[in-house]
């Protein structure tokens, strides 16, 4: 069953990415990825967004047709009632009635892979992260999943890890980041603060408290590849507990700004003084992206879902893996990062 799953993946890496290891499908096959798809219709539109950035959508600029077909070639794994698919970064999971989500493509996606029953979503990343995005058609394989994951979560064991570019280096190449974050509303956002010693009485009324595991898997002296596993949920858990390392995730436009540089020494800026705004970069850093600070905006965030852990049943592995989408295999290359066995780029 395995077997399956890891040549589906291969599969899906259409394209050779420099600093990634793995091979392109043949140009004669007639199955292409949905950001192959959509690459062509930047080549043909020369839209400057996703030259700069392969792999990246715009899902305003789709029609639900578009999306269903591109969303149809994004499935990485169906077996049984269970079905993953590789998320593109920039695609809503859910949202409001009329919206283009992945939710309102799910029918076409389920009719094509032949269900009769509705797919539910048990596990995804946010809109701004690519990656896994777990969904099942069986009320009690989703129960199942989710006892799983709540059990794992009490057992402090990660079932899902990320991986992430970051501007800067953790003081550590391995740690926790254990805090106490809640909503707040300010200037009509709903920003994630953290939250120092809170009371029980502000447990009850919406702080959590939140953990993150995080591992450098390799750095340079303004950039890391970082590896990150929640053991708890929440709004833009992983973007908080970075900014509190000093070390934003690339393409986090919202709370980046609230690290702050003085001759070379990040620090935190009060939070009242820190609103969201396009990420800063140094020149240095933005030489090697190959951008230039008028298209710092465009950036994507550098957030993918990779891994996810699952429990053993008839009708899954219990690892199922997403590729990296070609922006951020890019990005590796151009930084000079690597995951491990990978060549470097010298």
């Amino acid at each position: 069953m395995w077997g399956r799953v890891s040549c589906r993946c291969r599969l899906l890496c259409g394209g050779t990415w420099p600093g990634t290891g793995v091979r392109a499908r043949s140009e004669t096959q007639k199955s292409e990825t949905w950001y192959q798809i959509y690459l062509k219709g930047a080549k043909k539109k020369g839209d400057l967004h996703k030259q700069l950035f392969p792999g990246m959508l715009k899902p305003e600029t789709l029609h639900h047709e578009e999306l269903a077909e591109m969303m149809k070639t994004a499935v990485l794994y169906h077996n049984g009632p269970l079905v993953a698919l590789n998320k593109p970064q920039g695609l809503a999971v859910t949202g409001k009635p009329g919206e283009l989500t992945l939710l309102s493509v799910l029918p076409e996606v389920g009719q094509h892979l032949g269900f009769r029953q509705e797919l539910q979503i048990v596990r995804a990343p946010g809109k701004e992260s690519s990656g896994l995005v777990l969904l099942s058609s069986s009320p009690q394989l989703t129960k199942t999943f989710q006892n799983f994951f709540i059990h794992s979560r009490r057992a402090q064991k990660p079932t899902v890890t990320y991986w992430a570019v970051t501007v800067g280096v953790p003081d550590t190449t391995k740690g926790e980041i254990q805090v106490s974050l809640k909503l707040d509303h300010v200037r009509g956002m709903d920003p994630v603060v953290p939250v120092k010693a809170p009371s029980r009485q502000a447990l009850r009324e919406g702080v959590k408290k939140t953990l993150t595991h995080f591992f450098v898997e390799d750095s340079t002296c303004d950039s890391a590849l970082i590896k990150l596993q929640p053991l708890t949920a929440f709004p833009s858990q992983l973007l908080v507990h970075m900014v509190l390392q000093l070390c934003p995730v690339l393409g986090d436009h919202v709370y980046s700004g609230r690290v702050g540089s003085v001759l070379g020494e990040s620090f935190l800026l009060p939070l009242e003084t820190a609103i969201p705004q396009t990420q800063v970069l140094n020149d240095l850093l933005l030489h090697r992206l190959q951008i230039t600070s008028n298209e710092v905006a465009l950036l994507p965030l550098h957030l993918h879902l990779h891994q996810i852990l699952l429990p053993q049943t008839s009708v899954a592995p219990t690892v199922l893996i997403a590729p990296l989408p070609p922006f951020f295999s890019q990005t590796l290359w151009n930084l000079g990062l690597q995951m491990s066995g990978k060549p470097r780029n010298n």
